[in-house]
């Protein structure tokens, strides 16, 4: 799996949730204390924080096997989550259909297209 995954998944959610930030939008949401506020400040922090695995992936060639594997861990549990966020929109003209890979599946068809 590679960074450019997690580019694009992330910017995919991000062009989703950030109109309903924008107060020219009318949108009220995102800075007050009401509960809808809350959970899209609830969303947007478990997307960036998922989307924070560039230093893991970076890291991966060179770890020994035991922290590769607790590497390629995190990696598949952060892909998963925005995996998730991000299917709430399959019908969106914008979704690739990478986006219902699970990470394993990304590895293989990255390996196949470089063989």
């Amino acid at each position: 799996m590679d960074v450019q995954h997690f580019e694009r998944i992330t910017a995919f959610i991000e062009a989703r949730l950030t109109p309903l930030f924008d107060e020219a939008t009318g949108s009220e949401h995102g800075f007050a204390m009401d509960d809808t506020s809350r959970a899209l400040r609830a969303l947007r922090n478990s997307v960036l924080e998922a989307s924070a695995v560039k230093g893991l992936i970076d890291r991966r060639e060179f770890a020994e096997p035991a922290t590769r594997r607790v590497i390629d861990q995190s990696v598949e549990h952060n892909w998963d989550v925005l995996r998730g966020i991000a299917r709430q929109w399959e019908d969106h003209a914008d979704f690739r259909h990478e986006f219902k890979h699970h990470a394993w599946e990304l590895d293989h068809h990255h390996a196949a297209a470089q063989a």
